[in-house]
């Protein structure tokens, strides 16, 4: 084992906790369970428990994530965790569609309509990703990062490399600077920015994603690494100077960087082939899951 294969077991695996209804198409059960409430739901689950369920929006993501763990030997790089508000007795048909698929997800929790948010904190998740914003906002509000997968159209460049693009400001960076521009306008963002170019920006909710994720590229050669790692910012010239400096300070790796000044984010993901991309703007959510898969980061109201 090398060094920075022995580094990556002793910090453990890269966890990442999803819901059922990111990683299955639910969406007629759910919809049933909306209207019907629970009795209904689960007659529905268990009379079908021998029928597969649909891959969700998150479900390629997930098998290239457990992909990762070939040639790991005993400790695998990451682990991929089910959260479901499912009963156990309803959940069957879950579990028969992850050991159809063969996806290496042995640990899971099946709350019977309880949140699922405390549990991942108790997992040491580095990521949750769900189709409850509740939840998000849960799990944001216990410092760990998390989204709202959103229905999305799949990209159309399809890569064995896993793919994930951030946005920047309140995301991978605290919303300081993005509540001057929504306070001042971007003639005084790009003072703000300018005037503080050598300050490192503060960390937001994903950061400790990134540090995870640079932790596990660096088990790979990087000329052949099989993830790729992109920063997808409205931010352009004189902004990115901070940007830069910043991951620098940070000593983290991102392999594209990409200055949009405003251009719409979906056509460029869809260019990098993100297998999924985080924001948290409304507009930018909006555009790029028309492209790629989505998870909305809710901001704290402050």
């Amino acid at each position: 084992m090398n060094e920075t294969s022995a580094q990556q077991g002793e910090r453990g695996p890269l966890v990442v906790a999803i819901s059922s209804r990111a990683l299955f198409d639910l969406g007629e059960s759910h919809e049933l369970f909306e209207r019907e409430g629970v009795a209904a739901f689960a007659s529905y689950q268990i009379e079908r428990e021998d029928e597969l369920l649909g891959p969700g929006i998150a479900f390629p993501l997930v098998r290239k994530l457990l992909a990762l763990n070939a040639g790991s030997g005993a400790t695998p790089r990451v682990e991929v965790i089910l959260l479901s508000r499912n009963s156990a007795d309803t959940g069957l048909r879950i579990f028969n569609s992850i050991e159809h698929y063969q996806l290496d997800i042995a640990r899971a929790v099946f709350t019977r309509g309880a949140p699922t948010s405390p549990y991942v904190h108790a997992f040491g998740a580095d990521l949750f990703l769900s189709a409850n914003p509740d939840s998000v906002a849960q799990a944001l509000r216990a410092g760990i990062a998390a989204a709202t997968i959103l229905p999305s159209k799949a990209p159309q460049r399809a890569s064995e490399q896993l793919r994930i693009a951030f946005d920047g400001d309140a995301v991978l960076f605290g919303d300081e600077s993005e509540r001057v521009s929504e306070a001042g306008g971007i003639d005084a963002f790009h003072r703000h920015e300018s005037e503080r170019a050598h300050e490192p920006l503060s960390g937001g909710p994903f950061r400790g994603f990134l540090d995870a994720l640079h932790r596990l590229q660096a088990a790979f050669p990087s000329e052949d690494a099989p993830i790729r790692t992109a920063l997808v910012t409205a931010r352009s010239a004189p902004a990115h100077k901070r940007v830069i400096l910043t991951l620098r300070e940070w000593g983290v790796r991102i392999d594209e960087a990409l200055f949009l000044g405003g251009r719409p984010k979906g056509p460029f993901l869809e260019a990098f082939g993100a297998d999924i991309f985080f924001d948290d703007s409304a507009v930018n959510v909006e555009s790029a899951r028309q492209h790629v898969a989505t998870g909305h980061v809710p901001r704290r109201p402050g």
